[in-house]
């Protein structure tokens, strides 16, 4: 087992971090949390994990991940709502990759129990 931080920047190796997520081992419990686990799907091309953790009413029918694109960190820039105590939630982040950032506001939503992601706003586009 790898000893290397999770991508999505907390300091746990990977495989006990976002990866319990996306091998179906445990659900994501907070907003953040899934959108952090989100963020290492596409660090890792995991289409699956990010098809199976959006929203059945927004999901897309397929998803194409672009294999030469390089994720290089994520900041969590806020956070509203989307604990154990909540059924929606809101996470602004920065994502940044090789060549530039990408600047979302994500609405994540409660169905059956589990967070999942609805959509997201681009502040300042």
């Amino acid at each position: 087992m790898t000893t290397r931080p999770c991508p999505c920047g907390l300091p746990e190796p990977y495989a006990a971090c976002c990866g319990r997520y996306h091998r179906g081992e445990a659900a994501a419990p907070t907003a953040e949390a899934l959108m952090r686990s989100r963020y290492s799907a596409f660090v890792k091309g995991d289409a699956d994990y990010l098809l199976r953790t959006w929203h059945p009413r927004t999901r897309p029918a397929r998803l194409d991940l672009d294999p030469r694109m390089r994720w290089t960190g994520l900041e969590i820039l806020g956070t509203s709502d989307g604990s154990a105590f909540h059924s929606t939630g809101t996470v602004t982040f920065r994502a940044s990759y090789r060549g530039g950032s990408l600047h979302e506001h994500s609405r994540f939503e409660r169905v059956d129990g589990a967070w999942v992601y609805v959509d997201g706003d681009f502040p300042g586009e």
